[in-house]
């Protein structure tokens, strides 16, 4: 088999999907994975490989792999995409919360890309995975998210080290705001652990206003997905990419002095005063 293989996670909508749709228009033979059988006929009336898994479920990540092996028998692009954001004060949510951020969002792209090692030494591919400038620029009331994007980072540039020896290169890729239902999401998971015995109770617009910040003047993501594709096959892939509308400027804001950046995120979230 000539054609390329690329195996995407969390395609059901938004990033994911659409890197599916510009994947297969690049000529790639995509595996589509998503979670709930409605989204998976969905993405297999496209023409994709439709194919479940839930990235938290090691022994389903063990059998998709060993499907993609006897099926495809290669692997040239693994895009590690599914994850999600919890919003809220860190102690609201506390540990539990915090241990689901990363269960997700970054031990799971590790479990997965672990298991599809031998595939992508065969094939001398590429690991994408899908970072947040959110992992750069820290903002209140999206602790866990931050730190489990900035952890992303550090094991993105950590494999691209250990994996050189073995001919498979790496790729963060990270988003500013993308059109996508991570907003909507976001707000859902937020609204549910609101409550009026927080102490947090009296700072709930700021809150809500974190939890939609990723829908501000939202890059389409066909676009980004495209951006993404021409990133991969160029000859040389970046090593970080940042593609959408704030994913450049939002890195220099983090540059400004602490003190100034503080007072101006306490601002913009309702942290100002003194309950």
């Amino acid at each position: 088999m000539t054609q390329p293989v690329v195996l995407i996670t969390g395609c059901s909508s938004g990033i994911g999907r659409a890197l599916a749709d510009a994947f297969q228009s690049g000529g790639y033979q995509v595996w589509a994975t998503a979670r709930k059988a409605e989204d998976l006929a969905a993405l297999g009336a496209a023409g994709f490989i439709a194919a479940p898994l839930d990235v938290n479920d090691s022994q389903a990540i063990q059998a998709l792999v060993e499907e993609l092996r006897q099926r495809a028998g290669r692997l040239d692009v693994l895009i590690n995409n599914a994850g999600y954001g919890a919003m809220g004060p860190l102690l609201d949510g506390g540990g539990e919360a915090l241990r689901r951020q990363f269960e997700t969002n970054v031990f799971a792209p590790i479990e997965l890309t672990r298991a599809c090692f031998e595939l992508l030494r065969a094939s001398r591919g590429l690991v994408v995975n899908i970072g947040s400038v959110s992992g750069v620029l820290i903002t209140p009331f999206a602790g866990a998210y931050c730190a489990s994007k900035a952890a992303l980072h550090a094991l993105s540039d950590a494999l691209r080290l250990e994996l050189a020896p073995f001919g498979i290169r790496v790729m963060e890729v990270q988003p500013g705001a993308i059109a996508s239902r991570f907003g909507d999401n976001a707000s859902q998971q937020a609204e549910a652990q609101l409550s009026e015995t927080s102490p947090w109770w009296p700072m709930r617009e700021g809150i809500r206003a974190r939890a939609n910040a990723s829908q501000d003047k939202p890059t389409p993501a066909d676009e980004f997905a495209y951006g993404v594709l021409a990133a991969v096959q160029a000859r040389k892939p970046a090593r970080l990419l940042r593609l959408g509308n704030g994913s450049r400027s939002l890195p220099l804001l983090a540059r400004l002095p602490a003190g100034l950046l503080e007072r101006i995120l306490r601002k913009r979230f309702g942290l100002h005063a003194q309950y």
